[in-house]
């Protein structure tokens, strides 16, 4: 079906709203009643062809009291689902006023239990007695049932035969459904599209799953998952796309979609259209909740998986739900990885994007030829967020160093229809190619569009059948051009280094300085502390003192002379009161080793000083206030010494790293890989218009002049 038609319809659904319940509902809650009305005209007329055969076989049922109905009323309907009240909605129609309310009850009730499922999920009955109440109910079901449109699944003739109306198949009433709710949803200042994704978009998500294995399709049942499949349109095109690709390699395959989605109505919008598809039992495939907290699928695995799981929405709830950050036990989240018994995926719970993606990974099949493959669709924070040993940036890690990335692809922005942000395709598999292995290919896609004529919300622009092509010959072909880069796995990771210097404390013991200490001591109640410090006064001498180390020993031994409790609270107060931070003044020492317990090491913040005429390894204390962290690539010549000593140590000799604290990191930047500086102009050019502005501000001068002088 042409854009047109699809415009055409959605322009008349939305128009049945706007005509009759505009002055009965805010426009925000037009979906209350449009998005369900429209689910059961499509159910209606569908049942309509096989009504009478329905009624029929319940009352021979009823008549041979048999209670177990659902398969026999299910055969005399056709179709996986069926209604046995009297009424269609075109006796509706003829119904009295009065009547109206008590008759449509009687055709909601007498639908088949799987779509009663769909009814409660849009809430609908809670809408019956308002438009009763309005008196519009008569009127909404006429407007749906008028002959210049067709929502039927099969097309509507003329009486020669040919076609009056086009059949409106699944993968059509998605996207118009995914329009209505856009609309509606920008009515109601929410997020337009927030889980719907472009089908343009999902064309190629599709065929990047599919194409790199096309060769490899054997006869045999596949399943594919969605675990935020919103209408169950990325899954229709999927199953089209493996279908069409089985057939063309001679293969005969039977495929099971999985889908999970939170979303009330839009979970029932992909239960109808399963149901109308023929697909009853299919439809148990479907699961509704929030995928993070309530798998729907703890056991499955999938040979394909695809989504477009919400960005930059909060994921706290799920978070609570699972028992906390510090309680959570999930195994798809809290795995055992690089030696990390409990190697966290949890990302900031202001952002649970990633975490979609690491659900599906848990879910690979690994023990067959093709393995799985995924396609998921991320903003750009994807790619960065999260600091080396933070959630997103393990998920990365994760990924990478199994070798599971194939490709990023950047989409061009203003693609889909709630955002203009950028948007990028991230491809994996755990059964790379042999070219594969080891690498990842960075395509930058952002300019091969197509303008549309009209903005759909914010997507002012598609991929074109052309588009798509070049996008996917360049994922196959796997070479290095000006819009795909290709990458060794190590060059995308980091070691996280953290760079300490040694605190450094001098003591001033002039009088008035020790006075003033002993004023502070007695409003802290430390009475005993200034005293011990005005001993030390004495016995050190009045002056500025470098090396805090003495200090402090002269410090421990009065203490221990006059009984007096140094605890870390007293030590503190020393060092904030007393002692002033100095970078001329001896480093603080936090530790001495025995000999023989640890080797110098400076680089590993392991010293040799002499104490006591004896030469000592000693550990200093780190400046918080001086600390700071390296990031050194993985592909690093020598390792993070080489690069300490080349780019550290040259301007702070006295640094060390925390060997402790190093952590791996993993980002991609899209910005660094694919920038293109601009040209800058010429030195002629510049002087041009130098000229021409002096030209110009000369005249005006002049102007201004003039005018002054006739005043």
């Amino acid at each position: 079906m042409a854009n047109g038609d699809l415009n055409w319809i959605a322009n008349f659904i939305w128009g049945i709203a706007d005509d009759i319940l505009r002055d009965v509902y805010v426009r925000g809650k037009y979906r209350d009643v449009i998005l369900p009305m429209t689910v059961i005209r499509r159910l209606d007329a569908v049942l309509e062809p096989t009504k009478q055969a329905v009624i029929k076989m319940k009352e021979s049922l009823d008549k041979r009291k048999i209670t177990n109905q659902d398969a026999a009323l299910r055969s005399a309907a056709g179709q996986a689902f069926y209604n046995t009240s009297p009424f269609t909605l075109h006796d509706l129609k003829a119904r009295a006023k009065q009547q109206l309310k008590s008759d449509f009850e009687t055709y909601l009730d007498g639908f088949s239990p799987n779509v009663q499922e769909i009814l409660e999920k849009f809430k609908f009955r809670n809408q019956v007695a308002t438009m009763v109440e309005a008196d519009i109910l008569g009127y909404m079901i006429e407007k749906f049932l008028e002959n210049s449109i067709n929502l039927s699944p099969n097309p509507v003739f003329n009486q020669d035969g040919s076609v009056r109306l086009p059949a409106l198949d699944n993968h059509t009433m998605g996207t118009i459904f995914e329009e209505l709710i856009r609309r509606f949803n920008e009515e109601n200042n929410e997020e337009a599209g927030e889980h719907f994704t472009p089908r343009d978009v999902v064309k190629l998500m599709a065929k990047l799953i599919f194409l790199p294995i096309a060769d490899k399709i054997e006869s045999g049942t596949y399943l594919v998952y969605d675990g935020a499949c919103g209408t169950g349109g990325m899954l229709s095109v999927a199953e089209e796309s493996l279908v069409e690709l089985a057939k063309k390699q001679k293969k005969e395959v039977s495929i099971h979609l999985f889908g999970q989605e939170i979303n009330p109505e839009t979970y029932a919008i992909t239960k109808a259209d399963l149901l109308i598809k023929g697909e009853g039992d299919e439809a148990e495939n479907f699961k509704w909740g929030s995928t993070l907290s309530q798998d729907g699928f703890p056991t499955r695995e999938f040979d394909f998986m695809l989504s477009n799981p919400p960005y930059g929405k909060s994921w706290k709830t799920d978070l609570d739900r699972m028992g906390g950050k510090a309680d959570i036990k999930d195994p798809r989240f809290i795995i055992e990885y690089a030696g990390d018994p409990e190697f966290s995926l949890l990302t900031r719970s202001s952002d649970g994007q990633l975490m979609f993606l690491a659900n599906k990974l848990c879910k690979m099949k690994h023990d067959t030829k093709l393995g799985s493959r995924i396609a998921e669709v991320h903003n750009g924070s994807a790619l960065f967020t999260g600091d080396a040993g933070q959630g997103e940036s393990n998920i990365r890690r994760w990924i990478i160093e199994n070798d599971w990335l194939e490709a990023i692809i950047a989409l061009p922005l203003n693609i889909f229809y709630n955002t203009g942000i950028a948007t990028y395709i991230w491809v994996l598999t755990n059964r790379k190619s042999a070219k594969r292995k080891g690498k990842v290919q960075l395509i930058d896609a952002s300019a091969w569009f197509k303008p549309l004529r009209k903005n759909l919300g914010k997507k002012n622009c598609e991929l074109s059948e052309e588009d798509i092509k070049k996008i996917c010959d360049l994922f196959l072909s796997f070479k290095e051009t000006a819009e795909s880069k290709i990458f060794s796995n190590e060059a995308l990771g980091y070691w996280k280094v953290l760079v300490e210097r040694p605190l450094r404390f001098s003591v001033d013991l002039s009088s008035a300085n020790v006075n003033r200490f002993a004023q502070l001591c007695k409003e802290a109640d430390e009475e005993l502390l200034a005293k011990l410090v005005q001993r030390i006064s004495k016995s050190l001498g009045a002056g500025p003192h470098m090396d805090f180390n003495i200090f402090m020993e002269a410090v421990d031994n009065d203490a221990s002379e006059h009984n007096v409790k140094m605890t870390t609270k007293r030590q503190k107060f020393l060092e904030s009161e007393l002692a002033k931070k100095d970078e001329n003044a001896k480093p603080v020492i936090k530790k001495i080793h025995k000999h023989g317990q640890a080797e110098a090491n400076p680089i590993e913040g392991l010293f040799v000083v002499t104490l006591d005429g004896k030469k000592h390894v000693v550990e200093y204390e780190p400046d918080t206030d001086l600390r700071d962290t390296e990031q050194v690539p993985l592909l690093e010549d020598g390792g993070v010494e080489a690069f300490f000593r080349r780019e550290v140590l040259p301007y702070v000799p006295d640094a060390w790293i925390d060997t402790k604290s190093t952590k791996i990191g993993y980002e991609v930047s899209f910005t660094r890989y694919f920038y293109k500086p601009q040209q800058l102009r010429s030195l002629e050019e510049i002087r041009v218009d130098i000229e021409k502005i002096e030209k110009e501000s000369d005249g005006l001068l002049r102007s201004i002049l003039d005018i002054s002088g006739g005043n």
